[in-house]
């Protein structure tokens, strides 16, 4: 099974000219909410792009047997066991991180792309295809959390991941952390740079 155009597209495109934060504007909540520090944004990142990318085909396998009327109860269900699988295996083996992500694991369940691929892309698609969409839409999800965390966590308390990246000298000589980097508004702000630099940078996603 190669990479046909149709293929690529469907992996590449929501890295950059569809991503679903920035251009989709999904999964805006989470994005928000578990981008203070780097680690989390990571591990919510991995999960999202896991569970969208195996949902998919799971609904694309089956998508010729699903009546009409029920498809997003047969979807919801789908997302749920994998969501709950997801965080049973993060209580075991990262449990600090389960802690910190708390309630939004769940809340992938509910997450606009996860439902949006289903909808849109997996139930008209062949399992291939659906899972390189999957793969391609939890990674564009993924990037901008983590850029966002970085920057979060950089400047608003000079580590990375647990490491102390800024020296103490630097604080010596009168720097201080910024604290509006770990509140939500900073979340918003470096969120809008980067829409901001997307549509700047790619003349197909300016308004004309």
């Amino acid at each position: 099974m190669g990479l046909s155009k149709k293929n690529k597209e469907a992996l590449t495109a929501p890295l950059f000219k569809d991503n679903p934060v920035t251009v989709q504007v999904l999964g805006i909540c989470s994005a928000l909410a578990v981008t203070n520090k780097l680690e989390p944004a990571i591990v919510m990142g991995l999960s999202v792009t896991i569970i969208v990318a195996m949902a998919n085909v799971i609904i694309s396998l089956i998508r010729n047997t699903i009546p009409n009327r029920i498809r997003i109860i047969v979807q919801l269900v789908v997302v749920a066991a994998l969501v709950t699988l997801v965080s049973e295996v993060l209580k075991a083996y990262a449990y600090d991180v389960s802690v910190q992500l708390s309630v939004y694991i769940g809340l992938i369940i509910t997450n606009c792309i996860l439902m949006g691929r289903l909808e849109a892309f997996a139930m008209q698609n062949k399992p291939w295809p659906s899972f390189l969409d999957g793969i391609g839409n939890g990674l564009g999800y993924a990037m901008i959390l983590v850029i966002v965390a970085f920057f979060r966590e950089f400047f608003g308390t000079g580590a990375l991941l647990g490491y102390q990246i800024i020296p103490q000298s630097v604080y010596d000589a009168g720097y201080m952390n910024n604290g509006l980097m770990l509140m939500t508004p900073a979340a918003f702000i470096l969120i809008a740079c980067i829409v901001w630099y997307q549509r700047a940078k790619d003349e197909s996603l300016q308004e004309k």
